[in-house]
């Protein structure tokens, strides 16, 4: 049985097949994940958002069971404080000297203003438990229409990786395999194009006579180089490499297969 080639021993354009097809499968999987676009980013932040309007509902149920601990706190003073006055009446009717009852009618009077008192705190806490029940009900409301708007981004997304998932996976899996077929000088090159152009786009082809990415017009000659393969040729300008038409129509058309292959799958 023959040996397999390495990345190394591979001739010129061999390495060119390789780039390029590489090239097409990272350039499928990125139409994929700029369909999915900004939704998982959106999702994330309303995830987020929720999460900060959760805690400010909670805080706010807090502070209005504090409210409604103040209310029966004062009301029960106020059972307290006339429980006393009526202690103090009968006291009173009992008295041998005018020293008892004036002492009586000291706490009497101090246990009348702590009932106005008490009835003062209770009409301001209750005051505070209708404001805090409006900011409550419109914060439920936000929070509410948040969930929804997840929701709807969730299911958004949702059909979206689940129409794309066999066939993204595939093309990863194909992107890794391409790329171990790839000796390291030229992956790196090529990752690095890759990573410094706006499209993604680090291996094109010739068309019409001009570079696939940056569509400046390439001299006769250096188009004859191209199209004869026996070496790795780079747009002078973009720094992309550059492969002929015929050679990329070949490797579009098995990349094609490939990823019909993935969907039927």
């Amino acid at each position: 049985m023959a040996k397999k080639k390495s990345a190394k021993e591979s001739t010129v354009e061999e390495k060119l097949r390789a780039l390029y097809r590489l090239q097409l499968i990272d350039a499928a999987i990125d139409k994929i994940r700029t369909v999915r676009g900004e939704l998982p980013l959106e999702v994330e932040d309303l995830q987020d958002e929720i999460e900060g309007l959760q805690t400010r509902s909670n805080n706010l149920q807090s502070e209005l069971e504090d409210l409604e601990h103040k209310v029966s706190d004062r009301k029960n003073a106020i059972i307290e404080s006339s429980e006393m006055i009526k202690k103090y009446e009968e006291q009173q009717k009992n008295v041998r000297n005018n020293r008892e009852f004036d002492s009586i009618s000291k706490e009497i009077e101090y246990q009348t203003l702590e009932i106005q008192l008490s009835e003062k705190r209770m009409k301001e806490f209750e005051a505070l438990i209708v404001q805090k029940k409006e900011v409550m009900t419109i914060a439920d409301e936000g929070l509410n229409e948040r969930n929804k708007d997840l929701d709807h981004k969730k299911k958004e997304l949702d059909s979206i990786v689940k129409e794309t998932e066999k066939e993204e996976k595939a093309l990863v899996k194909a992107s890794d395999e391409a790329a171990d077929s790839i000796e390291e000088r030229l992956l790196n090159a090529y990752r690095r194009i890759r990573g410094s152009v706006k499209n993604g786009l680090a291996v094109v082809p010739v068309e019409r006579g001009s570079s696939g990415g940056s569509f400046i017009k390439i001299p006769p000659q250096r188009q004859l180089d191209i199209a004869a393969r026996k070496k790795i040729i780079s747009d002078e300008h973009s720094g992309r490499i550059l492969v002929d038409a015929e050679l990329a129509q070949e490797e579009a058309e098995k990349v094609k297969e490939l990823t019909q292959k993935a969907i039927v799958a």
